[in-house]
């Protein structure tokens, strides 16, 4: 696994109902506008860091074409993002499940999306080492 490929493959995405109602139940949540975060440590051996799971409202956006264009948008700015958590993660020998949920309320552009990644993660960094680490 070589964390400095900008991609987001099949084992990097959250696909497990399970394991998303858990979070939704148990999770830790937090708000980085225009996204929710909800997230939880993994107790199982993941091969990434982080599973990840990208979700936009259909209260918001009723039509499929717009949210799908919003998740596509969400995973990208993700796909290129995500290293400086991933690096985190691994220093703290910790591994994460984590809903990313738009919220919102109209299509977003790709410059001001992307800053509002990059907030969303040094916003993660700060709640992981915030966590107790025995959770």
């Amino acid at each position: 696994m070589d964390n400095n490929k900008f991609t987001f493959s099949k084992k990097e995405k959250l696909c497990s109902r399970k394991v998303i109602s858990m979070l939704f139940e148990n999770g830790k949540s937090f708000n980085s506008e225009p996204f929710r975060v909800l997230w939880m440590k993994s107790n199982n051996e993941l091969p990434f860091p982080a599973q990840t799971a990208i979700s936009a409202g259909k209260k918001s956006f009723p039509r499929a074409v717009t949210r799908n264009r919003i998740k596509r948008l969400v995973r990208e700015v993700w796909r290129l993002n995500k290293n400086e958590l991933y690096r985190q993660l691994n220093q703290m020998s910790t591994q994460v499940y984590i809903m990313i949920l738009y919220t919102g309320t109209e299509v977003p552009e790709y410059g001001k999306l992307e800053t509002q990644m990059k907030n969303l993660v040094r916003k993660f960094s700060l709640h992981l080492n915030a966590s107790p680490k025995n959770n």
